[in-house]
């Protein structure tokens, strides 16, 4: 199939255009984000420094001087050739990541909230949140911060009216129908409903990021004795 209706793509100041598929959250249109940088990316086009996919838009960064005199209409013309050139495959997801959670008590401040907005019981928030095999759409806010979807309708709450200062590291969330873990203690927004005991992001290490987009996930959850071996395991090493 090809890439139909076609994308629109405008600039995003003079050193960055944006391709959109919509503004809608799904995953067909996760989908052709992250098709459509692939094929970007592989084509190496001249002056382009990078390639970030999000909910419904792909971001092309360049360099005007390394395109042509006109950058931003040369640039513009090379990635609608190369999206009508190019048939859409939707691929399944790379692979399955296992993320522990512990939705104790201690880590989960907002479960009453959630519980009363969801009409759901605290053992029915569990294990909706675990039985859904949901994606990464995009990394963003902070390094290593995953946006991740899209789960059961009884998850779509607004977010808080008033955000945290700070929201403890390791903290899941959910709202809209979304879930996020923060990787690092921030500020935030999100409804919080447990913790993992992993880490997100490591600029030491290769990959940098335990999730990435295109991932899927598996939310599995934990005791608070697994949960502190498994922090124990990690810190260990």
């Amino acid at each position: 199939m090809i890439f139909s209706p076609g994308p629109a793509i405008t600039p995003e100041g003079d050193r960055c255009l944006i391709v959109r598929y919509g503004s809608r959250l799904d995953a067909e249109i996760s989908a052709r984000c992250l098709a459509t940088t692939r094929v970007i990316e592989r084509a190496r086009l001249p002056g382009v420094l990078d390639v970030v996919p999000s909910f419904a838009t792909v971001a092309v960064h360049y360099q005007p001087s390394s395109v042509s005199d006109t950058p931003y209409r040369t640039l513009r013309a090379a990635v609608a050739a190369l999206l009508e050139s190019r048939p859409f495959v939707s691929v399944a997801a790379a692979h399955t990541v296992r993320v522990p959670v512990c939705y104790d008590d201690a880590f989960a401040m907002d479960m009453a909230y959630v519980a009363s907005a969801s009409g759901l019981t605290r053992r029915q928030i569990i294990d909706l949140h675990t039985s859904d095999r949901v994606t990464v759409f995009a990394l963003g806010f902070a390094p290593g911060l995953p946006y991740i979807g899209v789960h059961d309708e009884r998850f779509d709450l607004p977010r808080r009216a008033t955000p945290r200062t700070v929201v403890p590291a390791g903290s899941v969330a959910i709202a809209n129908r979304q879930s996020v873990i923060y990787p690092n203690a921030g500020p935030g927004g999100w409804h919080v409903i447990g913790a993992v005991p992993v880490p997100l992001f490591d600029p030491d290490k290769a990959p940098h990021t335990l999730l990435a987009p295109g991932d899927a996930v598996r939310f599995v959850a934990v005791t608070r004795r697994k949960f502190d071996a498994l922090r124990e395991e990690v810190r260990g090493h």
